[in-house]
């Protein structure tokens, strides 16, 4: 009797059988030398750039992305940092939560040696979404995982859980849903207006059409010339559960390669998605195109795509916002968004600083 072949057993044998009957029938065929991509510029710097909010997380991480000992690590440590920050409603620990109360993170990671990525969507519990992302990436053969799926696989390789509602994104999303109609069974709070957190929700959020959509990005080039990226929120506020934007869509809200440059995204992620846009702002500097340019040419495809009348002001302009941060193979980088007065952060490894992105339109008079 022969021995019994385990389930992996099985299919590494199918595998290699059905490889050497690949290679025996294709034996005759002669062999065809690819042509040879340009090789990588090898700059010897470092640099970040993201979005305004990722500036303390890069000051924070800077170092080690100079060490060049792990340059995702330094791009997760930086990314760690505004997850962690209770005071960013947009990202990890105290995100706003969906329309039922439950915050949900999305997040992606990929490298531009081998465009391998990783992405987790849906994600409730885990505080660090990116490292979830991460180890999809390198610790599966997959590139995607969602809601409880994400969540088991987080869970069986550590990380732990734990409430991500802050009394803040708690009260924020008590406010909004209690003022959703006059006939449900939810009761406004008396004075509830006097909570500084109420108070601190209506100045920033209070009197927008749309609401809001946060997100972290960085962008990394390490000192050997290779490139990483991480992008990683909690999305729209009180969206419907399971919704996921661009953010953990590969292509969309982060594409990264290290022989034309790399780009994130943050805004309305269904635009972004519709256009593929950080694919786009990466092809056209894999074309030459600078990295301002690139990014504003995206923009102008979304704003020449999106003809509902729901996202539109009375000029035909989109109500929204999308920004895209962008950087080349050799260290050029650049922030372009659809209507001014918006930042983006850089790093040169020196100091970090806010710049003005480059527009499509000028800053709108009231808050989109």
């Amino acid at each position: 009797m022969s021995p019994r072949l385990s389930r992996r057993g099985f299919f590494r044998s199918a595998g290699l059988l059905g490889g050497a009957a690949l290679a025996t029938a294709g034996a005759a065929a002669p062999a065809t030398r690819p042509a040879e991509a340009p090789a990588r510029p090898i700059t010897g710097r470092a640099m970040m750039v993201g979005s305004a909010n990722a500036l303390p997380g890069m000051d924070a991480a800077m170092h080690l992305l100079k060490s060049g000992a792990d340059p995702l690590g330094a791009v997760l440590e930086a990314i760690h940092v505004i997850e962690d920050d209770p005071n960013d409603v947009t990202v990890g620990y105290g995100g706003i939560p969906n329309e039922d109360g439950v915050v949900e993170l999305d997040a992606s990671v990929m490298e531009g040696a081998t465009l391998r990525s990783g992405s987790v969507g849906a994600l409730r519990s885990i505080r660090h979404p990116s490292s979830a992302a991460r180890l999809v990436m390198e610790r599966s053969d997959r590139v995607f995982l969602v809601g409880e799926g994400a969540l088991r696989f987080a869970r069986a390789h550590g990380l732990p859980e734990e409430n991500l509602l802050t009394d803040r994104s708690r009260k924020s999303w008590l406010y909004w849903r209690e003022r959703l109609s006059g006939h449900d069974d939810w009761v406004e709070a008396a004075g509830e207006e006097d909570d500084p957190d109420i108070r601190w929700f209506i100045e920033k959020f209070g009197e927008r059409d749309f609401l809001p959509q946060g997100t972290v990005h960085i962008s990394a080039l390490s000192p050997d010339g290779h490139l990483h990226g991480c992008t990683s929120t909690s999305g729209l506020f009180f969206k419907i559960p399971g919704r996921l934007g661009d953010s953990p869509v590969i292509g969309a809200g982060l594409y990264t390669d290290d022989r034309s440059g790399s780009c994130g995204s943050t805004g309305r992620g269904e635009a972004t998605i519709a256009t593929c846009g950080s694919h786009s702002v990466v092809e056209s500097m894999r074309q030459g195109i600078s990295p301002e340019e690139s990014g504003l040419r995206a923009l102008r495809r979304i704003v020449e795509s999106d003809k509902d009348p729901r996202h539109l002001d009375a000029d035909g302009r989109p109500r929204f916002d999308v920004k895209f941060y962008c950087m080349d193979a050799r260290g050029s980088a650049a922030g372009v968004s659809i209507w001014g007065g918006a930042k983006y952060a850089v790093h040169d490894g020196t100091r970090g600083v806010l710049k003005d992105c480059a527009s499509l339109f000028p800053k709108p008079p009231t808050p989109l």
